[in-house]
């Protein structure tokens, strides 16, 4: 069997949301037998994205705030034209010592617009590769409203005229793009659905908590963290909490919330077995990311979700809805979290009965993995003899 390899992009700005999916991705790319490069360019994260991928780090950037109107380097200063310029002549050379015969480009066109100074240099280096790579992008199941006219005309167009395949990280049965993205029935590229990008099953809790409360990447839930400090604090009960701030959360906020909290409540910046962790907590309190939301599932557990809605994001509360519906989480907008609204809420979750049974599916990595496989065989029998010759494994500079 031919050692496919796998060239893949992604940039994550606030949380840590899209580097864990593409992680999850990449790593069972991996265990499928391609060689794979992952090229991240936000802020460097321990343990992404994971063992078995060469990596390749841009210079960082992240947002400016959380409504993502600007892009900083990590000391916050706003990024220029020679520093974008610096960016994408590294993509570039990643792009040309890999010499892939699929690149992945996670979020992009549907979100990212934010990179276009060095996505379109390299998507206009893939179509002028010969023999060329195929193209496609990785995308969650729900996206981010685009109020701005022409948006979606946009991403149609460049998908249309660039991309092979669209793969959408999700359960058709849950939702399907045409729920957030109008225009889809307009796109021309194969569609095609994973099922959910959840982690595996995870071994039994090594701790168990009554409320085990997580803020994702970190920089994006201070609330979530203030309000669960005070509830804990005020709770005439013997519950035994949990908060995982996230790395992301700055050192002087996370030293002065662990100096304020209160005994029965433990803090930690960040947990490799969160996961497992879920399977021995009576509730979940949390933000509704899609990777969140998939350790939740997996988990089968009580979940209270208080989604994101900052800065006009749409994402978290759509999902959120779609769950509560069907019996799979309580909720708590983010208007309405307040530490008395939080312990009342987790009061009411507690109190209520575990989620309904599910069959959505959760082997979106391992499906990914091998739809991109699949679809590599067959456009190299559309394209003909000379199509992605096998390379020279003893000259790997990928």
């Amino acid at each position: 069997m031919k050692r496919l390899r796998a060239f893949f992009y992604v940039q994550h700005l606030l949380g840590i949301g899209h580097l864990a999916r593409a992680s999850r991705v990449a790593a069972a790319l991996v265990d499928d037998g391609f060689d794979v490069t992952v090229v991240t360019g936000g802020a460097p994260i321990a343990g992404f994205p994971g063992v078995g991928v060469k990596s390749v780090s841009l210079p960082p950037v992240t947002s400016g705030d959380e409504g993502f109107s600007g892009l900083v380097d990590l000391q916050g200063k706003p990024i220029d034209d020679d520093f974008k310029k610096w960016r994408s002549e590294m993509l570039l050379q990643a792009f040309r010592d890999c010499r892939p015969d699929i690149v992945i480009v996670e979020a992009f066109p549907f979100g990212r617009r934010q990179m276009r100074f060095e996505l379109l240099p390299l998507i206009e280096a893939i179509d002028a590769t010969s023999p060329r790579p195929q193209l496609a992008t990785s995308v969650r199941d729900i996206l981010q409203e685009r109020v701005k006219p022409g948006r979606n005309e946009e991403t149609v167009d460049l998908i249309n005229r660039h991309f092979d395949l669209v793969m959408v990280h999700g359960d058709p049965a849950f939702a399907t793009l045409d729920k957030t993205f109008p225009l889809a029935g307009a796109i021309k590229a194969e569609v095609t659905y994973t099922g959910l990008v959840a982690a595996p099953p995870s071994p039994a809790a090594s701790e168990r908590f009554d409320v085990l409360v997580s803020v994702g990447g970190g920089a994006a839930g201070k609330s979530l963290v203030s309000s669960t400090i005070a509830a804990a604090r005020n709770a005439n009960n013997a519950w035994k909490w949990c908060l995982i701030t996230g790395p992301n959360l700055p050192n002087d906020e996370f030293d002065a919330i662990a100096r304020d909290a209160s005994p029965v409540i433990s803090i930690f910046r960040f947990r490799e077995d969160f996961a497992s962790l879920l399977t021995g907590a009576r509730l979940s309190v949390s933000q509704a990311g899609y990777n969140t939301v998939c350790d939740v599932l997996r988990a089968g557990c009580r979940s209270l979700l208080v989604p994101f809605a900052a800065g006009g994001e749409t994402e978290q509360t759509v999902r959120t809805l779609m769950l509560e519906k069907l019996g799979l989480a309580t909720v708590l907008m983010e208007k309405d979290l307040t530490p008395e609204g939080l312990a009342q809420a987790i009061e009411q979750a507690l109190a209520g009965p575990m989620p309904a049974a599910h069959r959505l599916d959760l082997e979106g990595a391992r499906r990914s993995a091998q739809i991109l496989r699949q679809r590599y065989q067959t456009w190299s029998l559309k394209v003909g003899p000379g199509f992605g010759k096998v390379h020279d494994q003893t000259n790997d500079r990928c």
